[in-house]
């Protein structure tokens, strides 16, 4: 008898973890607003060897996995097994609060030029999309989306690009049909 009885719990906890899980997802699709309704296309192929290494978030729409996050930064590297090794980084609050990190694997959508890829820092059943929207020819900047239009950040080499630079990605944002005034601009270390 307290065999089936603990079966019982399990199942109830298991099935309450379930839907406790699922409302909290459903609750932060909806806070989320759109900021682009027309998300265009990625502009053109990315060469993945010159898009790995390090990149400084200038500005970024407020998502909850990233709030309060400052000094934010993202590391791209090939794995062994063809996938990429995505570690994000920032520092809670300013740029000099307590470090946080979170690693995560992405993996190319075939037939994207390399622009589209699927990420996923929870394991193998979660994969977000990574669309890189638009990029510099020399891969200083990169403007990245996903199809939705309620996630965007902007990369840059330079953690602090200068003042023209980053009025430059703004409008080009701007272009590309985001709502500019939904961006928390990153604070990043002087340099």
């Amino acid at each position: 008898m307290p065999t089936v009885r603990l079966r019982g719990r399990t199942v109830l906890l298991l099935s309450a973890t379930a839907v406790g899980l699922v409302a909290a997802l459903a609750a932060c699709g909806r806070s989320m607003p759109v900021g682009n309704r027309s998300v265009p296309q990625p502009a053109k192929p990315v060469d993945l060897q010159r898009y790995l290494g390090t990149w400084y978030e200038i500005a970024r729409y407020d998502a909850s996995f990233e709030r309060g996050c400052e000094a934010v930064t993202a590391e791209y590297s090939l794995r062994k097994d063809g996938s990429i090794r995505v570690l994000n980084t920032c520092r809670q609050g300013s740029p000099s609060g307590r470090l946080r990190s979170s690693e995560g694997k992405a993996k190319i959508v075939p037939d994207s030029g390399n622009a589209k890829l699927k990420v996923s820092f929870f394991g193998p059943l979660f994969f977000g999309d990574y669309w890189v929207v638009d990029h510099s020819d020399d891969y200083e900047w990169s403007i990245v989306g996903e199809p939705r239009g309620k996630y965007l950040w902007i990369l840059h080499r330079d953690a602090t690009p200068d003042a023209d630079t980053t009025d430059m990605l703004i409008e080009r944002t701007r272009q590309l049909g985001y709502d500019t005034t939904l961006l928390h601009m990153t604070k990043q270390p002087p340099r």
